[in-house]
């Protein structure tokens, strides 16, 4: 079978396979096939991620589930490789590192914009961002922006309320309809080749975190023996446990921020405030209020809010790295007093009437 061409969206039979197909036959196909898709998948190719049929868009892929599910099962061999003080010490640094690279460069900058920074800065916050194995920055962006301008509607791509909660934990993005980048919502970012290089290659960064996980515990096994560690139990402890903690602790703002919590804004979707989900994400729980005000640098609108994520902006503006954090505005912090004054923060009984919020 060729390649489609413009104009032929199912693409053409060549003479063998019509000869095929007019004797009865299936048609042929080449043995490299398979092969050949397997390189378009690594390398994110367009080619790799037709639209599917309609039947098919929702439903979870199990080649492209594969990784996934391996790599949830390697956290079973903690039972094997044991565990050390320096194993959880570098579990911990790597799952804190990543949750920041995501709340920071991949939500609150490719996302949203809510800073500036240089084409270099830019481009270590994508390979730093493609660490987490979360896909690419302008596959993650696109994807979100999305929602932010169909929160909870049925053209949301995890909208708990309209497509379950597991589904909106992490089934969404192992389906067909996910996996191709949404460059028309990007458009601004894929002006940068450099951007579009690091999105063909996304899963690059994220092995080789793994390898060097392994490496680092090989070393300190040879080295400082008395540590108690070993490649296998840095690679299952420091790359495989803390992606997993790491996954599901970024998965439960899509599933479980828009249900559970306070409602402290009137917006039309059924985003909440939840101090846990903030712990856990370094400040991203508190998504009532970034979905009243995306822009802003800052999702904790009070002192009290607990936002890590924005206290380590803070730190990369004074550094120089960074600047033109976008701030709260005065009168979405007024809005915030008035109704806190009037009602506290109890959600209300029923989602709020639909209608748009500010990007």
């Amino acid at each position: 079978m060729t390649q489609p061409s413009p104009g032929e969206p199912y693409g053409r039979l060549d003479m063998n396979d019509a000869h095929s197909c007019r004797s009865g036959a299936r048609p042929r196909r080449s043995v490299t096939a398979p092969l050949r898709r397997a390189a378009r998948w690594l390398l994110n190719d367009p080619r790799t991620f037709e639209s599917p049929a309609d039947a098919h868009a929702r439903r979870v892929d199990p080649l492209r589930a594969a990784p996934f599910v391996a790599l949830h099962a390697a956290c079973a061999l903690v039972a094997v490789v044991g565990v050390s003080p320096v194993a959880l010490s570098v579990c911990a640094a790597l799952y804190v590192s990543r949750m920041f690279f995501i709340t920071a460069f991949y939500h609150r900058y490719f996302s949203h914009r809510a800073f500036r920074a240089s084409r270099g800065v830019t481009l270590a916050m994508a390979v730093l961002g493609c660490t987490a194995g979360q896909r690419g920055p302008l596959w993650w962006a696109g994807h979100h922006r999305v929602h932010h301008q169909t929160s909870d509607t049925p053209d949301d791509p995890h909208s708990p309320r309209h497509r379950g909660r597991w589904f909106s934990h992490t089934l969404w993005f192992l389906t067909p309809e996910s996996f191709a980048t949404r460059v028309e919502r990007v458009r601004d970012w894929m002006r940068y080749p450099e951007l579009r290089v690091v999105e063909r290659i996304d899963w690059l960064p994220f092995v080789a975190l793994g390898a060097a996980c392994a490496g680092l515990g090989g070393w300190l096994g040879s080295a400082r023996p008395e540590l108690g560690t070993s490649a296998g139990q840095m690679f299952v402890w420091g790359f495989a446990v803390s992606t997993v903690l790491l996954y599901h602790a970024t998965y439960t703002i899509n599933s479980l921020a828009h249900g559970w919590g306070s409602r402290r804004y009137d917006t039309p979707d059924d985003s909440r405030n939840n101090a846990l989900l903030a712990a856990v994400t370094l400040g991203e729980g508190w998504h009532n209020n970034h979905h009243r005000y995306p822009a802003a640098a800052r999702q904790g609108f009070r002192w009290w809010e607990l936002d890590p994520t924005w206290t380590g902006l803070r730190l990369l503006a004074a550094l120089g790295l960074i600047s033109h954090l976008t701030p709260v505005p005065a009168r979405v912090l007024d809005e915030m007093r008035a109704r806190s004054g009037r009602l506290g923060e109890a959600s209300p009984p029923g989602p709020a009437p639909r209608r748009r919020s500010p990007r």
